[in-house]
């Protein structure tokens, strides 16, 4: 079986900004995808969490290379990290 999420995005994370790439439900067979950059600081990430929250997101999928995945899982309720 498999598993779809009608409303998901994945995020880009870089030291200075996280870039998201939204994917909804569209007109007929094909989906929107928005794509927009947030800053790294508490307000925009908040911001961010604004905008997915908005438009019903229910998963998140997220590449980080190095630490910068740290600082989003602080303004998060749940762990966001495998390794956490």
């Amino acid at each position: 079986m498999e598993v779809l999420y009608p409303v998901c995005c994945a995020l880009d994370v870089h030291q200075a900004s996280v870039t998201a790439c939204l994917r909804s439900p569209g007109t007929g067979p094909q989906r929107r995808q928005e794509v927009r950059t947030f800053g790294t600081t508490t307000a925009e990430l908040l911001r961010l969490a604004d905008w997915l929250t908005a438009a019903g997101c229910t998963h998140v999928a997220m590449e980080s290379t190095g630490i910068y995945c740290c600082r989003l899982r602080r303004t998060q309720p749940q762990p966001l990290c495998h390794h956490d």
